[in-house]
């Protein structure tokens, strides 16, 4: 982890305010050394309700039935999604990349966690609402970003929770690390295979995707 990365506040006190402002009736929130946090028990329904109130600069997540801030993504993690869209696309041109997905996750779906990119049959999508079951995405794509959060959500919760509803695949493009950690086989809530690879490697995706990424690129991305 960069040295920078623990002293970045996650949420400024303006998008607070806005967000308290709009929440739910009995949804009470406050600001604890930059982070947001609910004064009583969060259920899944007010959070989506929550989610749906909050302004445009705030993206929220329900992590181990708590309230996570997710960061706003900077040039270079934009530019890492439009890589892995490119290599997806020369090699299965009937899959697309969709960018900021909400999918269901966690034990009885009662997660709500928002990837970076979700890989599924072009069309996939079509007719869901803000929050998707996790049948037939292939793979979910996380990567790290530059706030105090990032380790415990991005390394180890979603992994999990993506286990748990038996995403295939998840593909963590890890910033800090400078590495590549392929997940796969899940299986009773864990993914029992886990490999890493620094950015430059060949990284082969298993089936169902089945396809070998190109990472030489990523290294311009760092920062």
């Amino acid at each position: 982890m960069t040295p920078s990365t623990a002293e970045r506040p996650q949420m400024p006190i303006e998008d607070f305010e806005q967000l308290a402002s709009v929440a739910p009736e009995g949804v009470r929130l406050e600001l604890v050394d930059g982070r947001v946090r609910t004064k009583d028990p969060l259920s899944v329904e007010d959070f989506e309700e929550l989610e749906r109130r909050a302004p445009e600069t705030v993206r929220l997540e329900y992590i181990n039935g708590k309230l996570e801030v997710k960061a706003m993504p900077d040039g270079n993690h934009r530019e890492i999604l439009v890589w892995l869209q490119e290599q997806c696309m020369q090699h299965r041109p009937d899959l697309r990349v969709y960018g900021e997905s909400g999918v269901k996750t966690e034990a009885y779906r009662k997660g709500r966690a928002r990837t970076d990119g979700a890989v599924a049959p072009k069309g996939h999508f079509k007719g869901h609402r803000e929050w998707s079951a996790s049948d037939g995405i292939l793979v979910a794509v996380e990567i790290t970003s530059h706030d105090r959060d990032t380790h415990q959500r991005d390394r180890i919760d979603k992994p999990v929770g993506y286990a748990t509803v038996d995403i295939p695949v998840c593909l963590l493009i890890d910033r800090d690390n400078r590495t590549v950690v392929v997940y796969s086989e899940p299986k009773d809530g864990r993914y029992q295979q886990s490999s890493s690879y620094p950015w430059g490697s060949t990284v082969e995706l298993p089936p169902p995707m089945g396809i070998t990424l190109d990472t030489e690129e990523l290294k311009d991305y760092a920062d």
